[in-house]
């Protein structure tokens, strides 16, 4: 019978009790001779040059040897390939006789038909009650499952290195590709516009993604210039595609209509039949048209939903040029852009930027930069000209940690008149 809520055969139950004093009883009849010789690992007993003593059959079974062939008969090292020989020469017996003991030494061993075992040994010295080194004993596990394991995770890692290595050169190909594209969809450089200076920088965040800004300078004839600054929503290969269509587009627009108001309605009816059966896709630009003259340069410009442009003039101060209401282009089938005017003098630079600039992340708050910042940056820059504004703008942009978006910064201005020196100055007089 059993105790209550015990089930037959559970632990100590009858049954399990017999079958216990069962294995008990095997275990006391092993002889201390089979437990040495038929161990799940080999022994061996040497003297101290290295004559084989003792051996268990483990290991001639492993060795492919009889006892009569090593004991005796062979050293310790003869059981070693030529590898081993020589690390047990220079590092096992030195490591033996300082310590008197060598624990988990990786080897190999020679079968008598020539095949290679991979084994983990460790010796230790025997002395007698005087101190004086007497034999050594050899401990010898198998360690062929373990070579297999650490062979296959050498393989893996080879692999893996392989594979990052592959990685490495395919994204290195891909940022080389993406450059190329990148520089497709800006001008190589702004062309000389007589009584201009033009300036221009593009800012990549990730050299892996094709951004959407761009800009352009180009003539349109009768001493009359056109340009323009935007960015087209997203990035990768289908901002890039739109980025190319709404470059062709304005520059088209532009030579058949250059009204600036003309210009961004005609790119509107393009991006918006074009995408209008899949994901939506628009953009924002400023596009105008300048005359630079003897006295200055008048500005003609239009916006569509782009940040306003900002006017650094000649005697340090800077305010921005206001287009409000400008609406995204491409988003609706009708579209109403703000149209604006302005007149550079001499040292006064107009500036162009996309959202990068102003939406980057600053300081420990990671707060945004700002339309206020830009403009009491602009203040602070000395008047010397779009390419010196450029240039501040740019320092600008390494200094900031979080620009986690591409900035094409684009400025125009008429250059100051050189100041005349003093000596000159006394001559005319004169």
């Amino acid at each position: 019978m059993c105790r209550t809520g015990q089930e037959p055969g559970e632990p100590g139950t009858g049954e399990d009790m017999a079958a216990t004093d069962v294995a008990f009883s095997a275990l006391l009849e092993d002889s201390a001779e089979e437990l040495y010789e038929q161990a799940p690992c080999g022994y061996l007993s040497t003297l101290m040059d290295g004559t084989i003593a003792k051996i268990n059959s483990t290991l001639l079974e492993w060795l492919g040897l009889s006892r009569q062939q090593v004991v005796g008969r062979m050293r310790f090292p003869d059981l070693l390939t030529v590898g081993g020989k020589l690390y047990h020469e220079t590092h096992f017996a030195p490591l033996l006789q300082m310590n008197g003991e060598a624990s988990g030494i990786a080897l190999d061993i020679k079968a008598a038909d020539g095949q290679r075992m991979p084994v983990l040994v460790t010796s230790k010295v025997k002395s007698s009650d005087a101190g004086e080194p007497m034999l050594i004993r050899t401990t010898i596990f198998d360690a062929r499952d373990r070579r297999a394991y650490e062979s296959e995770l050498l393989r893996e890692r080879r692999a893996a290195e392989e594979a990052r290595l592959q990685a490495e050169a395919d994204r290195q190909r891909l940022q080389e590709a993406l450059a190329v594209l990148q520089q497709s969809l800006l001008p190589a450089e702004l062309p000389t516009v007589p009584g201009l200076e033009a300036s221009s920088h593009y800012h990549i965040a990730s050299p892996d993604l094709l951004g959407g800004d761009f800009y352009d300078l180009f003539p349109l004839g009768a001493d009359r210039w056109a340009f323009f600054l935007g960015d087209v929503c997203g990035k990768g290969p289908q901002a890039a595609a739109v980025t190319s269509l709404t470059r062709y587009t304005l520059r088209a627009a532009a030579l058949h209509d250059p009204d600036p108001i003309n210009v961004l309605t005609t790119l509107n009816t393009v991006l918006h039949e074009r995408y209008a059966s899949g994901e939506a896709r628009y953009c924002t630009a400023i596009f105008g048209v300048l005359r630079p003259g003897s006295d200055g340069v008048s500005v003609h410009l239009a916006s569509g939903g782009h940040p306003s442009a900002l006017i650094q003039r000649a005697d340090g101060s800077a305010h921005f040029l206001p287009t409000p209401g400008g609406m995204l282009i491409g988003a609706l089938p009708q579209a109403q852009f703000t149209p604006a005017s302005t007149r550079l003098a001499p040292g006064d630079t107009l500036l162009l930027y996309t959202d990068g600039l102003t939406e980057a992340r600053v300081g420990p708050e990671r707060d945004l930069y700002g339309d206020d910042a830009l403009h009491a940056f602009t203040a602070s820059v000395p008047p010397a000209g779009p390419k010196a504004l450029i240039a501040a703008l740019t320092g600008l942009l390494t200094s900031f940690d979080g620009l986690d978006d591409d900035t094409a910064l684009l400025a125009l201005g008429m250059p100051a008149p050189l100041p005349i020196p003093a000596s000159e100055a006394g001559t005319k007089a004169c």
